[in-house]
């Protein structure tokens, strides 16, 4: 027979929501944030001549520029103070996980527990500013020098004084994104740093539906390729909702214990492994790799002669590497296979669990603790990233040759955003769900006392 928790577990709605109060103003405070960060994307770097700005950036679409201002939400190609987004803060929290996985000393500061956690992340934040200097320096240079073949600046004062201060206004916008998304985490709702990258995603959809609205007036655009693209977006969404939730449970058995009652009793539960163990660290890092020498040469190609050698390797490179080419699918798709498998041997350790689970007394049913655990673990961990690796390479490699035959420069619909605009979406749902339970629960605590009282 069911208890009174699981039936409102199971009868949860959202029927309760104007009660809690506690929810709506976290929802609040999440979306005062998520505005602020939107007026942020529009404030200009000081010295920077927007207009010319925007005419040289329409030269060099396609590259990696694209994929960093996607997930900016546009403050890359209008150069604002938040032009680098919360990227160096991603970048720098994957090498020091990756250290932490390699390094000895970081390995056993992982092991501290939440001390070595605070720790970790004292690294992450140094890191962050580390690479917001380094790249702000490089995109302040890059800016003098933007457009001089083509006889525009994009810089109205170039100098020393401009570099310093791009790169102190790009520092400080990166670490405000930084403490804004830790306000929304603590005091909001949903992770805020994925919060923030969704909101950039998302705020240039309606610009895109715009410009595709524009193009079917035009009759550039047939019904026939619209409906295509919607049906294309819901059967993604539906995939990625149910591959991201997808779950290999193993059991876990522990040994009899003595109760309070003198009873002997045996505990079970579960170690879940998701299909999808790495996330969305696959598509960016291979994106990233085969959209860089595409930008290099992009910016370049302004100096460089069709007729010389590096003219002709330029020109190679623009054609074979482009969006939807036949060499750049197959290096996508082999680039997001080989992160998948190395990413999850990263974040998870088979003889790390298999030490956790022989030291709690838990084994599975089968299985000796220990090595040949370790082993299983392993063995089971691959043959679930093989159906991760598929279905990443689906959901990213689909969307972009169809945005490629149709032309359509939709790069939320790339399998990347998606990605990520699905998983932050499900995440903050849940999130709501677990505040709107526990609010329940609060209130049959106190029917339970009230009960209690008037007998």
């Amino acid at each position: 027979m069911a208890s009174r928790a699981d039936n409102i577990a199971s009868t949860l709605s959202l029927a309760n929501f104007s009660k809690a109060t506690e929810l709506k103003n976290r929802i609040w405070f999440t979306i005062g944030a998520l505005i602020v960060f939107r007026f942020l994307s529009f404030v200009p770097l000081p010295g920077v001549n927007p207009l010319i700005l925007e005419s040289l950036y329409s030269q060099t679409q396609g590259g990696i520029l694209d994929l960093f201002n996607t997930f900016s939400g546009g403050s890359l190609s209008r150069m604002s103070l938040i032009a680098l987004g919360v990227m160096p803060y991603i970048t720098a929290s994957i090498v020091v996980q990756l250290a932490a996985s390699l390094h000895p000393a970081l390995v056993a500061l992982k092991k501290e527990g939440e001390a070595g956690r605070k720790k970790l992340n004292q690294y992450t934040r140094y890191g962050t500013v580390g690479l917001c200097a380094l790249q702000g320096y490089f995109l302040a240079v890059s800016l003098e020098a933007y457009g001089a073949s083509s006889g525009l600046q994009a810089v109205v004062d170039p100098g020393i004084l401009f570099r310093i201060g791009a790169v102190i206004s790009l520092v400080g916008g990166t670490m405000f994104l930084l403490w804004l998304g830790e306000q929304i985490t603590s005091r909001g709702i949903g992770n805020g740093v994925s919060l923030i990258i969704m909101a950039g995603i998302v705020a240039q959809m309606p610009t895109f539906a715009s410009n595709l609205g524009q193009a079917y007036s035009a009759g550039d655009t047939g019904t026939i390729l619209i409906i295509g693209l919607i049906a294309l977006l819901i059967a993604m969404i539906l995939m990625i909702c149910f591959c991201e939730r997808a779950t290999r449970r193993l059991l876990i058995q522990y040994p009899k214990r003595a109760t309070q009652r003198g009873m002997m009793q045996a505990d079970r539960s579960h170690l879940p492994l998701k299909i999808n163990t790495a996330g969305v660290i696959p598509p960016i890092f291979a994106s990233s790799l085969l959209l860089l020498p595409l930008t290099i040469t992009q910016f370049a190609g302004n100096s460089l002669t069709p007729d010389s050698t590096m003219g002709k390797v330029v020109v190679t490179l623009n054609q074979y590497l482009g969006h939807g080419k036949p060499l750049y699918m197959l290096l996508y798709a082999a680039g997001i296979v080989f992160f998948c498998f190395f990413y999850t041997a990263v974040v998870f350790n088979p003889e790390e669990t298999s030490e956790n689970l022989k030291k709690n007394g838990g084994f599975i049913p089968g299985i000796r603790p220990g090595k040949n655990t370790a082993t299983y673990l392993d063995y089971v961990l691959t043959r679930i990233t093989v159906i991760g690796a598929i279905y990443l390479t689906i959901v990213c490699t689909v969307p972009e040759y169809f945005l490629s035959m149709t032309g359509l420069p939709l790069l939320f619909m790339g399998g990347t955003s998606l990605l990520i605009v699905v998983n932050v979406t499900v995440d903050t749902i849940t999130q709501i769900q677990s505040h709107l339970l526990a609010h329940q629960y609060g209130d049959l605590i106190k029917k339970a006392k009230l009960k209690g009282r008037l007998r």
